[in-house]
């Protein structure tokens, strides 16, 4: 049985243990509170650099664009300019197919156009010259960005003549990005199974060509140009090398006396050869 005074003191040390518990949790609620404000006021820096940095953005897309259109014009004087920085890209090289490379020998020009306020999207549009594949000069694919994170695509639909459509399927892979197309880029292009992407998934292809190409063809285009001189001094090399591993003995031995010098009993006689 327990004494009165035990029953009292036990009665204070659950007061105390309570009135404990409610200052801890009320210092905890204060702690998260003044947290939560300063979340707040992060938020709030962050929204104002956005826009700032939009802003700038938004800038320097307006200088970029006349100094893009100067390339342009000079890039149309380089035979098969995209055509080789297209294939010379590790993964855009793998959208060409053989006709598709003969297609792209009328392709004159590619341009990436970001919208006016840039985060809502942009454009890539194709310039080929008269070609005996399809009617059209300009081919179009363009990106809108809506508020709730889907993406929608429209393309040029391609007046092909006849006989000349390209027929390739895609190859759908796993991931949270949209499959190259491996049959033909074409298919790529005019692939309206898709024209609304949602929010998370990307164009991997248009991704590439924005971010990746058209900020620095001539990279790529480079690349090629290196390689074949690459392959033009290893051959140059190789043909050497060869030449002197099948040089018999007594072609070496010939063409070492053709170099020394004649003794002077051999020069007399030349010279009264010549006399």
């Amino acid at each position: 049985m327990t004494a009165p005074a035990d029953k009292g003191k036990k009665a204070k040390t659950d007061a105390d243990a309570g009135e404990e518990n409610e200052q801890i949790d009320g210092a905890l609620v204060m702690s998260i509170e003044r947290l939560q404000e300063i979340q707040d006021e992060l938020e709030k820096v962050n929204e104002e650099a956005s826009d700032k940095v939009l802003e700038v953005e938004q800038k320097y897309s307006e200088i970029r664009r006349p100094v893009y259109l100067r390339r342009c014009d000079i890039i149309k004087t380089i035979p098969d300019f995209w055509l080789t920085a297209f294939l010379s890209h590790p993964l855009l090289s793998e959208l060409l197919t053989e006709e598709d490379q003969k297609m792209f020998k009328y392709l004159e020009s590619v341009d990436v156009d970001d919208s006016k306020d840039v985060k809502s999207g942009y454009s890539i549009t194709l310039n080929f010259s008269e070609n005996p594949y399809f009617e059209d000069n300009k081919l179009v694919k363009s990106y809108a960005f809506a508020d709730d994170g889907t993406t929608t695509i429209n393309a040029t639909s391609i007046k092909w003549k006849e006989g000349m459509e390209v027929n390739g399927n895609a190859i759908k892979k796993k991931g949270n990005k949209r499959p190259l197309v491996e049959e033909s880029f074409f298919t790529w292009f005019t692939d309206t199974e898709h024209k609304s992407l949602a929010d998370g998934v990307q164009d991997e292809v248009a991704e590439i060509i924005k971010e990746d190409l058209w900020p620095n063809p001539l990279k790529y285009f480079n690349n090629v140009s290196i390689l074949f001189g690459l392959m033009h001094r290893y051959i140059l090399y190789s043909y050497y090398a060869w030449s002197l591993k099948n040089l018999s003995l007594q072609e070496v031995e010939e063409f070492e006396d053709d170099d020394e010098e004649p003794s002077d009993e051999e020069a007399e006689e030349d010279e009264d050869e010549e006399n």
